[in-house]
């Protein structure tokens, strides 16, 4: 079975063990690349992640391309709500991983040890709401809203279930780690606004 595992970067290297030791990443759509890994063989391939200085829809792009690659199932510690989303359509589960190597991670997920998600995972407290009706899930759990749900197609997500109680393996995400993921809820209500627009404009023209 073909497993992608995200990494925070293996430096070009094609190395088995370089490859497969190195740290797993605890963030999805801006993780430095995705290791590929046959969990019967460990056969794996490293793909740097070519989304990652997208202006917006990372995760988007990142999912695209590891269910173009094959991928059965992922395993990473943390996945956006347009990411699930694709996933979810693609039928490819997504299995978080609390931190350590990539080796490990696989290990971890032959063993059964991983919990897999129902929903786009954020860590307890970090969900910015609802907003525009697709629910970016990327802030500091400020309570703003981010909006009405204005609805552009998607509609809300539902609360975390696990809010309460959150995967106590799932590691803190670093300064860098937020700055980016906040670039990229800012990109994709950039995009949302845009869409907003055009749809109110047309609405105007047809009066």
């Amino acid at each position: 079975m073909k497993i992608a595992v995200t990494s925070n970067g293996t430096d070009g290297s094609t190395e088995l063990a370089e490859v497969l030791d190195a740290p797993a990443s605890p963030v999805f759509g801006r993780c430095a690349a995705y290791v590929f890994v046959e969990t019967d063989t460990m056969a794996f391939e490293a793909v740097e992640n070519p989304a990652i200085g997208a202006s917006s829809g990372a995760g988007i792009q990142a999912a695209q391309l590891v269910i173009e690659r094959g991928a059965k199932a992922v395993v990473t510690g943390n996945v956006g709500p347009n990411a699930f989303n694709v996933f979810q359509s693609a039928g490819v589960p997504i299995y978080l991983f609390g931190g350590g190597t990539v080796r490990e991670a696989v290990e971890a997920f032959k063993a059964g040890r991983l919990q897999s998600i129902a929903d786009a995972n954020v860590q307890a407290g970090r969900g910015m709401g609802g907003g525009m009706g697709r629910g970016m899930g990327r802030g500091r759990g400020m309570g703003r809203g981010m909006g009405r749900g204005m609805g552009m197609g998607r509609g809300a997500v539902a609360p975390l279930t696990q809010a309460s109680s959150p995967p106590a393996s799932v590691p803190a995400v670093s300064r860098e780690e937020d700055i980016a993921a906040l670039q990229e809820t800012a990109g994709d209500l950039q995009k949302q606004l845009a869409e907003v627009m055009e749809r109110l404009d047309n609405l105007q023209k047809e009066d």
